[in-house]
Formats: C-alpha cells, structure tokens, sequence
C-alpha cells in the first residue's frame, strides 16, 4: 500500500528514526527555555480536576469516611502521576502531527518552547512515581500496574487506528475512581465498577464533542474520530447518548451504595452541567465545542460534593 504526504512522511519516520536520532534533529532547530509554567501547560495539568474527584470520592465510599493522610497522599501522588505521564507522552506521540495541526502548532513540542526530551523526561518521573504509589497502597494496586499502563501507553496510537479511540481514553481515565475504591478495599466491588462505567462514558462523551475542532483534520490527515466516521450530527448523537449512559450509571449507585439524598442532589447538578453542553453544541457551531469541553470541569467536583456531604450527613 502507497503511502504519500504526511502519513507517508510518519511512517518513514517511524521505521527509520531511533529515539536518540530523533532527540537529536530536534535539538538542532530548537532550543528549549524551561519553566515550571510550561511543564504544567505541556500537561494540561489542570485537566487533573477531570478524574481526580471521582478518585476521591470512590475512596470516601471505600473507606466509609476518610481513610488516613497516607491513604489519601499515594492515591493523589497515583493519579496526578499517571495522568502526568500519560499526558507528557500523548504530546510527544503526536508532535509531528500537532506541528501540522493550525489548532496546536503552538504547543510546546511543536513550538520548541520544551523538547521532546523534556517530554519523555516527564513519562519516566511520572510512570516511576505511579508504580512506587501502586507498591505502597496493597499488592491488588501493585499487580493491577502493568494493565494500567497499557492502557496509558497505547492510548495515543488509538487515533491511528479506530474511531473507538473516545471510549479508549474514557477506560484509561475512568479508572481512576476504581483505582480510589480499589487502594482502600484491595478489591473490585459493583460500586467501583459504575464509578469507572460513568466516567469513562462520561469521558467518551465530551472527548467525542472536542474531537469537532479537529473534524477537517483528522480527515485530511486520516486519523480516526466519530466525528470524522460518522459527521458532526451523528457525532453530537453518539456523544448524547454516551452521556445519558454516564449519567445512568451513576444513578444506579444510589441504591448499590446505600446512598440518599445528598448525592441525589448532586446528579441533579450533573444533569444540568450535562443538558448545558449539550445545548451549547446542539447550536451547530463548532467554535462551542471547547466552551461545552469547558463545563466539564465542574462535574467531577460536584459529585464530590454530593459524596462528601452524603457522608457528612450518615456520621
């Protein structure tokens, strides 16, 4: 199969390049001024606030309240390493095409404000501190590791080959409120496994919204999206639907997890943030898919809230 352009220029470079060849073609065009800033920009690092809640409030729900200062520091130090590494090697993954991308050919890679280096530099530190936080909870967290960075290491390739590459990602971070649950409990429960369905489909959901910006892109370029496959209104569909699912699962933990009415009032929350991006986007303008992306933020934190005060209210 002929492969000519951009894709064929990947494909060579794969085959080709070593990793320190590649560092060093880099290093000639570019010289990298490093800052804190540009780290924590290169990895979205507020983007944290997307799983981190959940984790937190799978642990609340595992330990039945809190669970100790040490519990609680090596599942942050867990997730924020994980999401950091994971993160870090998207970026350094899709450096080629993010250059060729009008939407993100001033990010940090392609721009040259951090290296590839630097980038790779941040996957090591982060995967490292994953596994010495996975070693200290229990051995179910140890031995659930090489799984876990799996699914963070091949996440990037995913647009390469499936339009599923939504639902990959939504698994990869919606295990992060099972990982909460599971340092706690060492062990899988029904509660943790609609934790991880209603994130990942939540996930999934507004990845598929985002994923608009980039629709003439991926199309050009042959990388794979739902809304690339299927076209902007099927895609708003699918992303609908998805969410609807997310918002299911987490209406069923009221009666798995015994709980009552503060979380109840919390998914009233979520339905609202849920309903508001999708009326943004249901405008057929794509320039609200990132104001839609943007209020996801908040769903996290207000599931927290309706845990925290569930519990609150039991003690």
């Amino acid at each position: 199969m002929r492969h000519d352009g951009f894709e064929g220029a990947l494909l060579w470079r794969l085959r080709h390049y070593s990793l320190p060849c590649y560092f060093r073609e880099v290093s000639t065009v570019i010289k990298p001024h490093r800052t804190l800033r540009r780290y924590l920009s290169l990895v979205k690092f507020e983007h944290t606030l997307f799983a981190l809640p959940f984790a937190y409030g799978s642990m609340l729900l595992a330990a039945r309240g809190w669970p100790g200062w040490s519990t609680f520091a090596w599942i942050t130090l867990a997730m924020v390493a994980a999401r950091t590494a994971s993160m870090a090697l998207n970026r350094l993954v899709d450096a080629d095409i993010d250059a060729l991308n009008p939407r993100t050919r001033d990010r940090e890679l392609p721009s040259g404000r951090l290296s590839r280096g630097d980038a790779l530099a941040l996957v090591i530190v982060g995967f490292a501190l994953l596994a010495l936080a996975g070693w200290a909870l229990n051995p179910l967290t140890l031995a659930l590791l090489p799984i876990a960075l799996f699914f963070l290491v091949f996440y990037p390739y995913t647009k390469r080959l499936t339009w599923l590459c939504h639902y990959w990602l939504g698994l990869t971070i919606g295990a992060a409120a099972a990982g909460g649950w599971i340092a706690v409990r060492a062990s899988f429960s029904l509660e943790a496994e609609l934790l991880w369905a209603a994130v990942a489909l939540w996930i999934a959901g507004f990845d598929i919204i985002y994923a608009l910006l980039d629709l003439r892109f991926d199309r050009e370029h042959h990388l794979h999206s739902i809304p690339a496959r299927f076209g902007v209104d099927s895609a708003l569909r699918i992303s609908a639907l998805t969410h609807a699912l997310a918002f299911v699962a987490l209406l069923l933990l009221l009666p798995v997890a015994s709980l009552g009415w503060p979380y109840a009032l919390s998914l009233l929350g979520v339905a609202g943030i849920l309903f508001y991006q999708h009326l943004l986007i249901n405008q057929r303008e794509v320039s609200q898919a990132l104001a839609s992306f943007q209020a996801n933020l908040y769903i996290g934190a207000v599931v927290l809230a309706g845990i925290i005060f569930e519990l609150l209210v039991r003690s």
